[in-house]
């Protein structure tokens, strides 16, 4: 009877042995992340009614819905979004700190790479575009290195930004859409020529009446993304994604809502379209992923870069603190003017302020035998001075400024030395706006407040339970859950946490 008992121990242990290294070997066949450009939390349930079975529904009743999933850095940006989710890192160690922002004393776009040319099109202007600036690894150059590069990593979007950098350096493509010609296209960073499959894809986008009919402006319109869903589901059987030995990757976003949003802001029947349309862009991506690769095969994410906040004039209109912050065509007038008549300026020092950060002209500093601190000091001080104003400070001096503490801690996470300039400020609740993004009937984004950075995550598909918890976490924690599910190393620069409710192991 012992000896049974004990070969049945034995049997028992070795079965859990045997399916815990099997646990660990597998995979799905295919990652899909997506992006909604500029999508609140609240949207899953402003527009849930609505939704139909198979699309954003199936993600959020057959899925797992982090509630409260948060932007842990500022400012909240696209380029730097994109960037968070697929390093589970911030600014500060993968170097994307704005849509444009300098590296070495030069405006760049996060994807400017003039050693690159266009394919696909003649458009210098709309294709010389890589991954260049990204100084940290991605999910998907995780898990290229994984499998000695057998997997295969593509992105997909309408802007460069949003493709290139979720793919990651080692991609083995990036598409976005050059608005000029209405076709996606690439850079030599990826290839010589466009594959077979995405020429005659853009011979069918030729062929669009309604693409011809909006031309340039197609972002403005849900047709945008019906055409990235388009291109993502071509992309798939065009390189039989998932059908390999190896995981393959498809990162996908959205950039209609964000476009939209910037325009129209957050409620009206444009915002509500766009979101009503893009639930049926994802009820046709999901249905293709379940043809190409099978239900149960396949890992998706949903999230966002991030918010938006709800536009001035409808909080102003029903009593609600906001408003349009004119850095542009006013207070930087105001802020010059001080500074001229305290240091005896004879040229501008400010060379720019981008995301509500001010980045100093320091050779015009040194050329005027100024102090830099002294200025930097003035400047914090005349920015505080300014309406709606909450906080202001010098990154130097950020261990000792009178600034709520988790609001420092984000603004160093988005901080890189030689990337995120000299000083940066936070505005009142519901203020916000620079140039073209005070309008009364648009919007924009870029504060640490939970209209910007309170986002939806949901995972669905391979070994993903239904559920879902309130538990805070972080943009930056999808990357590591992802890679920890896939038992892949974590990217280079990782800050993030796995969440654990996740994980099956």
């Amino acid at each position: 009877m012992k000896k049974l008992l004990l070969l049945l121990t034995m049997t028992m242990c070795w079965a859990a042995q045997l399916q815990a290294q099997t646990r660990f070997n597998e995979r799905p066949k295919l990652v899909v992340g997506i992006v909604v450009d500029q999508m609140r939390w609240d949207y899953l349930g402003r527009y849930y009614d609505q939704f139909q079975d198979d699309g954003f529904k199936r993600l959020i009743n057959k899925g797992y819905s982090c509630n409260n999933c948060l932007i842990n850095y500022l400012p909240t940006i696209t380029a730097i979004g994109h960037t968070s989710i697929y390093t589970g890192s911030t600014p500060a160690f993968h170097g994307i700190c704005g849509n444009t922002f300098y590296i070495n004393g030069v405006k760049r776009s996060s994807c400017e790479d003039p050693n690159v040319m266009p394919v696909g099109t003649n458009n210098e202007k709309k294709g010389k575009s890589s991954p260049v600036n990204l100084l940290a690894s991605t999910i998907g150059d995780q898990l290229r290195l994984h499998t000695d590069f057998q997997s295969k990593v593509i992105g997909v979007s309408y802007k460069d930004r949003a493709s290139a950098l979720p793919a990651g350096r080692s991609a083995n493509a990036a598409y976005w859409i050059d608005t000029d010609n209405r076709q996606f296209i690439t850079s030599t960073w990826y290839m010589q020529e466009l594959p077979q499959w995405a020429k005659d894809f853009n011979a069918q986008m030729k062929k669009n009446k309604e693409l011809q009919k909006v031309g340039k402006d197609v972002g403005l319109y849900p047709l945008c993304g019906h055409l990235i869903a388009d291109m993502s589901i071509s992309a798939l059987k065009g390189e039989q994604l998932g059908k390999g030995k190896e995981t393959d990757m498809l990162c996908i976003s959205f950039s209609q809502t964000d476009i939209i949003g910037h325009e129209w802001a957050t409620r009206g029947q444009h915002t509500d379209e766009a979101y009503l349309e893009l639930d049926k862009d994802i009820a046709r991506l999901l249905k293709a992923f379940d043809e190409q690769v099978g239900e149960g095969n396949y890992l998706v994410f949903l999230t966002a870069d991030h918010g938006g906040a709800h536009n001035f004039q409808f909080m102003e209109d029903h009593k609600l603190n906001g408003g349009a912050w004119k850095w542009d065509g006013v207070y930087v007038k105001e802020a010059a003017k001080q500074l001229t008549e305290k240091f005896g300026l004879t040229k501008n020092i400010i060379k720019d302020c981008l995301d509500y950060r001010v980045v100093l002209d320091k050779e015009a500093i040194r050329e005027q035998g100024l102090d830099e601190q002294a200025i930097r000091d003035a400047i914090v001080e005349e920015i505080q001075k300014l309406p709606h104003v909450s906080f202001a400070f010098d990154f130097k001096k950020a261990a000792t400024a009178p600034v709520p503490e988790f609001l420092k801690e984000r603004a160093l996470k988005g901080y890189h030395h030689d990337r995120s300039g000299d000083i940066i400020f936070m505005l009142e609740p519901g203020w916000y706006g620079f140039g073209k993004y005070s309008s009364p009937v648009g919007t924009t984004h870029g504060e640490w407040n939970p209209y910007d950075a309170h986002i939806p995550l949901l995972f669905y598909g391979w070994k993903v339970e239904h559920g879902a918890t309130s538990r805070e976490v972080h943009i930056t924690d999808i990357a590591p859950t992802v890679c920890q599910k896939l038992h892949i190393q974590q990217p280079n620069a990782c800050v993030g946490e796995p969440i654990t409710e996740i994980i099956d192991d």
